[in-house]
């Protein structure tokens, strides 16, 4: 509903804007020079500043922090819709691209304007020469391209939305992700030049149009010019008729009832930019808030012990003055002797609490900063094989810690009944939620969840198996065993295998080879949960995620309804 507002929202402004510029009296003389390239480009520029206004403001991450943890959004429906604004944010950035980048596709603003550059050059207008952006008739197109601010300032967007937009594809940001980071922070360079693109004054529009209404006859230019009236407009003008038009030139009877007089010459000014009313505001905002989480992250971080676990997967622990974060949340690592600019996101798997000023992530080795990074924090970063605390005094590196963030899986605790369905490393926003069950459940709206875990090696399960157990074991203590309810799945396996040590046996049991059945484990929850209302958590691959949306959205004989919430790390 949200994307077809803002689709209609997309297309009303492109129509409007056009129709004004097909219509407008004040835009006839400057219709007539440039044609439909001047209501193209207008219409397609409407839209741009639309979307370079909407597509900051999903990257105002603190501000969605706020509103999602404030409770300032109260509605569930509401606050999901809240997860969506990076997909938002890429739609608003393929849309800015469309509209605007003749490279890519071909088509409308760029177009437009290559088309009106041609029409100035080849239609010269020597009776209004304040219309013109050309100095004369026949010049070259490409001098109003490559020698005029607009133009100048066109082109190299073109160049700096390609490639911030082929960076951006999936292949790029899997393979090399620095190349993706860097290219994204072009849009700075991008606004800076979209703010002087418009300060051209180049379109004009008409200022006088009561006293001189378009199309209108001026007696006042025809004496100057030496020429005569035609013989049926002497009554109407005496004062300004010298000698008569020859007698064989047909006057129609209407056009001279129905002609305009106009007392002056017409007069052009330039727009102010409107493009300043559009991204002022939500500019100012990301700017304000970039500063602010800069002084936030300045605050020094002392990281307590890094731990090197199974399948190239560090856990780093950490401790910050008056951090706060809630589960599911994530915060933005920056390692100066790694990158000075690059940063990254990472999922907190511990929360400080009450009791314990401790916070926690677990990051993957799977590019350059992550190595460089695990090279730095590690003595021996060949040790991969068990489960390494470092308990050598040694200095680590600076580090900031800019966040926390909101993430869907804040929602997971404000269900009675949660689904929460990891794909591999896809499990750290499941493991807040854990460790935070583990100091205390009864204050939480959960009283049932599931937890689905899916990995290609045995391995892998390692990363948290201590902390599963040690929450069965709460549990069953507690008299509630029925509280969580644990799969594991082996999706690649040569034969039998266990999670090695006798105090996982309660983790062996719970072990499947495989991958889930998932309508059949829909069917059973929803057969076991009769009438409730359950959310469905998925952190993992795509195909997966599809699936569980899939029959998230599927009805069923049980009375019972599924919210689908989602988060991608592909």
């Amino acid at each position: 509903l949200f994307q077809f507002f803002w689709l209609s929202l997309n297309v009303w402004l492109f129509w409007k804007t056009f129709l004004l510029y097909y219509q407008g009296l004040q835009y006839y003389y400057l219709h007539q020079m440039l044609g439909l390239g001047l209501c193209v480009s207008r219409a397609s520029a409407s839209v741009l500043n639309l979307n370079c206004c909407l597509v900051l403001l999903p990257m105002c991450r603190v501000v969605l922090a706020f509103l999602r943890g404030s409770q300032k959004v109260a509605s569930k429906k509401t606050r999901r819709l809240l997860d969506k604004s990076k997909t938002f944010h890429v739609t608003c950035g393929v849309t800015i691209c469309i509209f605007s980048d003749l490279v890519l596709f071909l088509v409308l603003h760029v177009a437009a304007h290559l088309v009106n550059a041609l029409n100035f050059s080849e239609n010269y207008n020597e009776e209004f020469l304040a219309l013109n952006a050309a100095n004369y008739r026949g010049e070259d197109p490409r001098k109003l391209l490559f020698a005029t601010v607009p133009g100048l300032t066109g082109v190299i967007m073109v160049l700096v939305l390609f490639l911030m937009c082929t960076a951006s594809t999936y292949a790029i940001r899997v393979s090399n992700y620095d190349i993706f980071w860097y290219t994204h922070n072009l849009f700075f360079v991008f606004y800076m030049l979209l703010m002087l693109h418009v300060s051209g004054g180049v379109l004009k529009y008409q200022t006088n149009l009561e006293e001189h209404p378009p199309g209108c006859f001026n007696p006042n230019k025809t004496l100057r010019q030496n020429l005569t009236v035609p013989k049926a407009f002497e009554e109407l003008f005496p004062d300004y008729t010298t000698e008569p038009f020859p007698e064989d030139l047909p006057v129609p009877e209407s056009f001279v009832q129905n002609m305009r007089i106009c007392s002056e010459e017409p007069k052009f000014q330039s727009h102010f930019p409107e493009t300043w009313f559009w991204i002022s505001g939500p500019l100012c905002l990301y700017c304000m808030e970039r500063l602010y989480r800069y002084i936030r992250s300045n605050k020094p971080v002392t990281i307590t012990s890094v731990i090197s676990h199974p399948s190239n997967v560090l856990e780093i622990r950490m401790v910050k003055d008056d951090f706060e974060a809630r589960p599911g949340q994530y915060v933005i690592l920056h390692c100066p002797r790694v990158s000075a600019l690059e940063s990254h996101p990472f999922t907190l798997t511990m929360c400080p609490t009450d009791t314990k000023a401790t916070f926690g992530v677990h990051l993957k080795i799977v590019g350059d900063w992550t190595e460089r990074f695990r090279d730095l924090l590690l003595l021996h970063s060949n040790q991969d094989t068990e489960i390494l605390p470092i308990f050598q005094q040694r200095r680590y590196p600076k580090l900031y810690v800019d966040g926390p963030f909101g993430s869907p899986f804040e929602e997971s605790l404000n269900y009675e009944v949660s689904l929460c369905v990891a794909g591999g490393i896809g499990v750290t926003p499941f493991a807040s939620v854990l460790n935070t069950l583990l100091d205390g459940w009864r204050c939480y709206k959960l009283r049932r969840l599931y937890f689905i875990w899916v990995c290609r090696d045995i391995e892998s399960f390692r990363w948290f198996a201590d902390l599963l157990c040690m929450l069965h074991n709460k549990l069953w203590q507690e008299n509630r065993p029925d509280y969580i309810n644990i799969q594991l799945y082996l999706s690649q396996t040569d034969g039998i295998q266990k999670i090695i040590g006798e105090k996982y046996q309660a983790l062996n049991s719970r072990l499947l080879i495989g991958r889930p059945q998932w309508k059949l484990l829909f069917d059973d929850i929803a057969k076991c949960n009769r009438r409730k209302t359950i959310g469905v958590f998925c952190c993992g691959p795509n195909k997966i995620s599809k699936i569980l949306h899939k029959l998230s959205n599927s009805s069923n004989s049980y009375g019972t309804r599924f919210e689908y919430n989602k988060e991608s790390f592909s």
